[in-house]
């Protein structure tokens, strides 16, 4: 069989059961097609925060080891200086010397230095990538995203000579990027496979969206919170998804207490119109894979970097962004701000808050924590947290020449991680993972391959499954999961397989059990640098010096 092209999509702050192959209500016709052609994972996993999880996928390292142990925020302590280290190579860059061309459009978000000034050398095309379309950091508005650049060149919606769509909206622009880089490579090396990675920020706040598509979700949730979670908790049970054995964890937030309740289901509308769109845009992405006759042999894996998110940006009373208008931006003017106090680029301020309905270039909010407890239906915690909420993400893998059509639509339960990825990448690309990349010492990728799981075979697994990020840490062996929710928290035991909605702690009952696991994650966490952290205390250090602040979520 020929070496398989791999396009790799990443969504942004979304829950388990969002898309309709996994339970949810929205409209993913081209992700659920994949899945009835592909296989699901149900129990895959990230790291619960956009930077470590892209650090980890594109390294096959644990965040720490990459050096993006918490945010792009550089600290003086090893793990935790927010840029990519150069004792790890890249997918890009693994792949490359086997001849693979790579590609990538949208959210790079794992370098410390996002400006138009200052080094470039953690940048996409610094870190093996040969074509890139996107943002050097995180977060920032749909219409005028902040650090948008092409190659190593910043841009801006007005000023772009290679795109010129009527309204620019940042979702289709990784679409249409992508696109171009595909119908480019067929013309430049049609006899290369090559490798694209797809890093949406849908459905990352602010709620963004087109009226087209915001349209199609009018009064779908104007019956509150419950009714969509447990729609989503029964689809996903008759699907296999989820055991039947799993209760539902509890329902954050009072529909009936909401005193917003058309602004309330308006954000909902507005996070499932983002979702939508970037399904759509991910089938024109398909159609044109098929359309070069590449389909057949190219694997697409689509997951997220972290459960439903319940920060509240945007969400108070009355944001304090009270700004004039000014004048327009000029089109070479580039976007400085991720977030609000702000302009549009046509000099409108930037509003927030319970009376500002979400969705266009002036408003900036955020869907919320209930809303966030329905996307990650049926589990507990959200975004940050290493709970299930915080880390189950779905990972759909279709490859017609690669997945035998009677695993067709097939459910795949082995747990696995991000690290599988470029363990996966390597072994089905020929590639060789080197041990010394640009005259640096590389570390072993920590993952496996999860090609045999393409075929129903086990993966051969030796290793627990790892987290730890702000504190929040936990390990998995076999069914057992170990999980503690802050750096002062005390550790909870639960059997996966009987209760992955994690309510019923069985640390009291087990405690060997539990000191054993404890022990066995302060091990691997001494080995992949995450310890000194939590920084005081247990390992008795100081906190390190935290480096500028504003970075994006």
């Amino acid at each position: 069989m020929a070496r398989p092209n791999i396009v790799i999509v990443l969504s942004d702050d979304m829950g388990f059961s969002d898309i309709g192959c996994y339970g949810g209500e929205i409209a993913t016709p081209m992700l659920d097609g994949l899945a009835a052609k592909g296989i699901r994972f149900t129990q895959f996993f990230n790291t619960a925060r956009c930077c470590p999880s892209r650090a980890s996928l594109l390294t096959g390292l644990h965040p720490h080891q990459a050096n993006v142990g918490h945010m792009t925020n550089p600290r003086q302590l090893e793990g935790y200086g927010g840029d990519l280290s150069r004792n790890a190579v890249t997918l890009a860059e693994a792949l490359r010397p086997a001849g693979y061309r790579t590609y990538m459009t949208g959210k790079w978000h794992v370098a410390c230095n996002d400006g138009p000034k200052g080094p470039k050398h953690n940048w996409p095309l610094q870190r093996g990538f040969e074509k890139f379309y996107g943002t050097i950091t995180g977060a920032g508005s749909f219409y005028d995203p902040t650090t948008l650049c092409r190659g190593d060149d910043f841009i801006t919606p007005d000023n772009d000579p290679h795109y010129k769509p009527k309204l620019f909206y940042y979702t289709d622009a990784i679409t249409d990027n992508a696109i171009a880089f595909l119908q480019e490579h067929a013309t430049e090396s049609p006899d290369k496979p090559f490798l694209l990675y797809m890093a949406y920020t849908a459905a990352h706040w602010p709620m963004h969206a087109l009226p087209e598509d915001i349209a199609k979700y009018k009064g779908k949730y104007d019956g509150g919170y419950e009714p969509i979670r447990r729609a989503r908790f029964e689809r996903a049970k008759q699907m296999g998804i989820i055991s039947p054995k799993w209760e539902l964890s509890p329902q954050a937030g009072d529909w009936d207490a909401m005193p917003h309740k058309a602004w309330e289901a308006r954000c909902m509308e507005v996070y499932a119109a983002m979702v939508d769109r970037m399904d759509q845009g991910i089938g024109r992405v398909v159609a044109e894979l098929a359309r070069e006759g590449r389909l057949d042999n190219t694997l697409i894996l689509y997951l997220q970097d972290n459960g439903g998110c319940a920060e509240g940006m945007g969400r108070g009373p009355a944001p304090r962004w009270d700004i004039p208008p000014r004048a327009p931006m000029g089109p070479d003017e580039l976007q400085p701000h991720i977030w609000p106090p702000m302009h549009t680029r046509d000099g409108k301020p930037v509003r927030g808050g319970p009376t500002t309905m979400p969705g266009g270039p002036d408003t900036y909010v955020a869907y919320g924590r209930a809303w966030a407890n329905v996307s990650n239906t049926p589990f507990r915690e959200y975004k940050h947290w290493v709970h299930e909420g915080g880390i189950a993400t779905p990972l759909v893998a279709h490859w017609p020449a690669g997945i035998a059509p009677d695993r067709a639509g097939k459910l795949e339960h082995h747990p696995a991680q991000l690290v599988d990825l470029m363990a996966t990448c390597v072994d089905l690309s020929g590639a060789r993972y080197p041990g010394e990349h640009a005259g640096q010492h590389i570390q072993p990728m920590e993952g496996v391959s999860l090609a045999p799981a393409f075929a129903g075979r086990d993966l051969g697994r030796t290793a627990p499954l790892f987290w730890e990020h702000e504190g929040n840490r936990a390990l998995r062996v076999g069914k057992w999961k170990l999980v503690a929710k802050g750096a002062a928290s005390r550790w909870e035991l639960y059997d996966m397989d009987a209760d992955r909605t994690e309510l019923h702690d069985l640390s009291k009952s087990q405690p060997e059990r539990a000191a054993e696991m404890a022990a066995q994650w302060e091990q691997i966490a001494r080995r992949v640098k995450v310890i000194p952290w939590p920084w005081a205390g247990a390992y008795g250090t100081k906190p390190p010096a935290k480096g500028r602040k504003g970075k994006a979520e």
